[in-house]
């Protein structure tokens, strides 16, 4: 007979994944051992997520409870440093094997845990912990991505750019600014609470504001700039640390990508989706609960206008799939097609409110990404999905997967890419940031946070809204 193992190593990947059945232990073979962080180690416990744990095992196959079980409370688990600082929260995250925290990462990491704030006090804390740390970082500096533990010394203390003791990393990412502004409307959508909206809260906002601008470049090309010397290409910024030329349309210019590789064309289409679904979040807390009308009404016209270029200069005509979101545009008419698997991608336009499911145009691009046009996607024996440059070619980021099954409207879809991300965590237990795609047991970063969060966010996620689909992987 063919063993699971034999058949994935053979067969087309989603279709040879979604055709498989649930996955029971052979004869002699190990049960799933305990690879999550002792009790006694852990960083931080939630009564509420530890229950909510169990619930999902209960109605899930035993291989996806246990990497659910395993992956879900990994950020809580390992990276979070939560302490009192005069008499407020103060939590810093740190993204796994890198000791330092990335605004980007941390948002995420901590997402799937807001709905459960309301019966952990605790865990509401130590969330306003980190959105009051994100608040710290931005006034440190707009412009960086990744931050010390307070000053310190950072591998990167060399680039070429304005560094400061408290960064890890300078590297502009529009989406930095983004995920903060996100997790403070999730987290007051989820608490009520109004106590993070004070006076630091609003001039990081303003903050926020004033590097989006900049960064359309209107007005030349803004203060920002960056160089590494490094061999790796996409690690640097041509142009002298500017980037390549652009032509500024109201979009906003990101200097590098979320996965931290420099941009070729500086107009980042999905970071632009994201600022705009953001300005129009931060427009609704500041006209609510920060009470502060005039940041509204500028961070409402920005959205607006961004939204706008968007319409006008973020699609392109693909020779094969017509009409789709580019990936990067500069505002001279050219466009770049592809994609990258970290968040925000084009795939995950859905996930971040800028667009629905169903939207056509969406679908058209959905359609390119999942195909052999786009370069970044990669197939082979063992997985599908989107990769990038950043951990190279033949490879797929699992967190792809993730956000296709969050995107997709097919339950075939979605349990599909549910069985790939237990199959291919190489024995481990957790989720890695990209494997190869004919032998998952080469991976990169066996402890990122995030992609294990992201995963357990999945789940959670199908356990409230199609349960049926969990027991059967």
């Amino acid at each position: 007979m063919t063993t699971r193992r034999e058949f994935l190593q053979t067969a087309s990947a989603l279709a040879a994944v979604a055709a498989l059945g649930p996955r029971s232990l052979q004869a002699g073979e190990v049960p799933f051992p305990v690879v999550r962080t002792p009790l006694e180690k852990r960083c931080f416990t939630s009564e509420a997520v530890e229950a909510l744990i169990q619930e999902v095992q209960a109605s899930s196959s035993p291989e996806l409870g246990w990497l659910f079980g395993n992956c879900f409370p990994n950020t809580l688990d390992t990276t979070v440093r939560f302490r009192e600082q005069g008499g407020r929260p103060d939590t810093f995250v740190i993204t796994g094997d890198i000791d330092a925290m990335w605004l980007r990462d941390s948002s995420a990491q901590v997402w799937p845990y807001l709905g459960l704030a309301g019966r952990d006090p605790k865990l509401k804390r130590l969330l306003a912990g980190v959105i009051r740390r994100q608040v710290d970082c931005i006034r440190i500096d707009p412009y960086a991505n990744a931050f010390n533990d307070g000053p310190g010394h950072s591998e990167w203390s060399e680039d070429v750019t304005e560094m400061k003791p408290e960064l890890h990393e300078r590297k502009w990412e529009v989406d930095s600014l983004c995920w903060p502004i996100r997790l403070s409307h999730g987290y007051y959508a989820a608490t009520q609470d109004a106590s993070i909206f004070d006076g630091a809260w609003r001039q990081a906002m303003g903050l926020i504001l004033k590097t989006f601008r900049e960064q359309q470049r209107k007005e030349g090309r803004g203060p920002y700039h960056f160089q590494r010397k490094t061999p790796w290409q996409s690690d640097t910024l041509p142009g002298g640390g500017w980037g390549n030329p652009i032509r500024p349309c109201g979009l906003i210019a990101s200097a590098f990508r979320p996965s931290d590789d420099a941009t070729s064309f500086l107009f980042l289409i999905s970071s632009n989706h994201f600022a705009a679904v953001s300005l129009k979040q931060l427009a609704e807390l500041a006209q609510g609960p920060a009470q502060d009308a005039g940041l509204a009404k500028e961070a409402r016209a920005l959205g607006e206008e961004v939204s706008e270029a968007l319409r006008m200069h973020g699609t392109a005509v693909h020779p094969v799939h017509g009409r789709i979101w580019a990936f990067e545009v500069d505002g001279f008419g050219n466009a770049l097609f592809m994609d990258d698997a970290n968040v925000p991608s084009l795939l995950a336009l859905p996930y971040l409110g800028a667009c629905k499911a169903d939207d056509p145009l969406y679908l058209a691009t959905r359609r390119f990404l999942l195909s052999p046009e786009n370069p970044w996607y990669c197939k082979g024996r063992a997985a599908e999905g989107i990769g990038g440059p950043h951990a190279g070619l033949e490879t797929v980021w699992p967190m792809s997967m993730v956000t296709r099954a969050l995107t997709s409207q097919s339950d075939a879809e979605v349990r599909g890419c549910l069985r790939m991300l237990v199959a291919t965590h190489a024995g481990k237990g957790f989720i890695h940031e990209a494997i190869h795609k004919d032998d998952p047991a080469k991976f990169t970063r066996p402890w990122f946070a995030w992609a294990n969060t992201y995963f357990g966010e999945l789940v959670l996620h199908l356990h409230r809204t199609k349960p049926a689909l969990l027991r059967g992987i």
